[in-house]
């Protein structure tokens, strides 16, 4: 059942009720307690109040996963104001797209980054991790104090802005209000069967939508969260878990396939390891089969999201992994999927349709996009693009992300299921298919692979030789690229614009 809660404003959400002294945060160099997560907060918001901000003020937020950016994130939505947290590696020219959309009222800026951004936050005042104390140095003495003149938050009231990728090209932000993120933290908690005794290892960003959740769930039930940025080491990170006694890990495909093929994974012990979740994208069914190998007594639940859903849209439970490889499985707690066909009807098992989404975690829409919005966002329904099928058993199974197929011979590819035949060639850890013109086929393959060892030589016949063996003649890659690793974005995406390019 839901926890019960008082207030709709986010930080009160997560925060009230806590035993004051029980850590919240373990950090590579100290950990912070839920009094020390509230005197960051109340801090932030204090001074946002003091220097005129109000309601609905927007907050860019730009830092790597610190003590900072929790404190900026919660007590921006103390303060009533939205929080515009984003990569600390934007583009010059989409941050000053966003900041032209959004007209930040103030910006916390990791001191690394503030010379870089100087030009675009001339206008706004800004606050980093080593300017005057107007946070930390209360941390050293009495607990800070929230004003008493907070503004009142309601359900409805904007809490974020969480910016992704654009059909344009240019990013677009997602308006998550107080409530999608307290229906999202609910429905996560329920079926994760999350409690104060849980502590989840943080790899993600948290200006991603899925490392946020692991924050918002985690502190809603008084658990904790081990930060470590650390991942280009995996054993570094697995040592950690192990010290720190971690319950649960959380990660996109690729953290699972470098751990499974590129670290100590099956030679180490977790006695606390309680369970995995991965979503972000759809880990190959090689690669679930080994992790369920690798941790035979770790629950796995394989997810489906998007950041328009806040973050969670579906979960395949464990005890189902085994019997519905590659399914993505139904809807979370709260939401209502379905698969529906170009006339609005479900799907029956076998056909296919767009997977559609209901319940109160979905966003407002795109902020200040109202043509945007109208096509994801219609009847109070997301509108997710994802082309998926069901099965008898009403469990979903994506067939391809949006546009991320490849035109061969006249019929209709979806790149993922074809990275996910290849990706059973045991020397390759990681695999992209794009489609490049061909005067025969219209569109034919051109496979970029990742070796799972070191060295090359041979490489490319052995692949050649499993898709003799395992794939039709016409899907045979037409080239074939090694490249050291696969260009991905900050939350572990991979970049299939930037392969085009190459």
């Amino acid at each position: 059942m839901p926890l019960a809660h008082k207030s709709q404003n986010v930080a009160n959400f997560l925060l009230e009720g806590k035993d004051p002294g029980r850590v919240a945060v373990i950090l590579l160099d100290r950990s912070y307690t839920y009094a020390e997560l509230e005197s960051g907060a109340a801090a932030v918001a204090r001074y946002l109040i003091s220097q005129g901000g109000r309601k609905r003020d927007r907050v860019v937020l730009i830092s790597d996963n610190s003590f900072f950016w929790i404190s900026a994130y919660l007590g921006t939505f103390q303060a009533g104001m939205v929080c515009v947290p984003l990569n600390p590696a934007i583009s010059r020219d989409d941050l000053e797209h966003i900041v032209r959309l959004t007209e930040p009222r103030f910006a916390f800026l990791q001191s690394r980054l503030a010379a870089r951004h100087a030009a675009q936050f001339s206008q706004t005042p800004v606050v980093t991790d080593n300017g005057p104390g107007m946070m930390f140095a209360d941390l050293t003495g009495q607990p800070s104090r929230a004003p008493a003149d907070l503004p009142q938050v309601d359900a409805g009231d904007l809490a974020a802005i969480m910016f992704t990728s654009g059909s344009t090209g240019k990013p677009r932000g997602v308006m998550v209000t107080h409530g999608n993120i307290v229906a999202n933290t609910e429905s996560i908690i329920q079926y994760l069967k999350l409690t104060e005794a849980d502590r989840i290892m943080a790899v993600l960003p948290f200006y991603y939508c899925f490392g946020a959740s692991l924050l918002h769930t985690h502190w809603r039930v008084g658990g904790s969260v081990v930060v470590d940025p650390r991942f280009l080491y995996p054993d570094k990170v697995l040592q950690r878990m192990a010290e720190t006694e971690c319950t649960g890990f959380a990660g996109v495909p690729s953290h699972y396939q470098i751990l499974l093929r590129r670290s100590s994974l099956r030679k180490m012990s977790f006695p606390r390891l309680r369970y995995v979740q991965q979503a972000g994208g759809h880990l190959a069914p090689v690669f679930v089969r080994e992790l369920c190998a690798a941790l035979p007594s770790t629950q796995v639940f394989l997810m489906y999201g998007q950041t328009e859903a806040t973050a969670r849209l579906s979960y395949l439970a464990p005890e189902m992994v085994g019997q519905k490889p590659g399914s993505i499985g139904k809807g979370i707690p709260g939401v209502r999927l379905r698969v529906l066909n170009s006339s609005g009807a479900a799907v029956r098992p076998g056909e296919t349709g767009e997977i559609v989404a209901e319940g109160g975690n979905i966003a407002r829409g795109y902020w200040r996009d109202p043509e945007e919005t109208a096509i994801s966002f219609r009847d109070g329904q997301l509108h997710t693009g994802d082309v998926a099928t069901v099965d008898e058993d009403g469990f979903i199974y994506l067939v391809e992300r949006t546009k991320d197929f490849v035109k061969c011979g006249g019929e209709r590819v979806s790149c993922q299921s074809l990275e996910e035949r290849l990706l059973e060639c045991d020397a390759l850890l990681e695999a992209a298919v794009i489609g490049i013109p061909d005067e025969v086929l219209g569109e034919a393959i051109k496979l970029f692979i990742v070796p799972r060892e070191s060295g090359t030589a041979g490489l490319e016949d052995r692949v050649r030789q499993f898709c003799k063996e395992n794939i039709p003649l016409k899907l045979h890659p037409k080239s074939i690229v090694v490249l050291d690793s696969l260009p991905k974005n900050g939350s572990g995406k991979v970049l299939k614009a930037e392969l085009r390019k190459l």
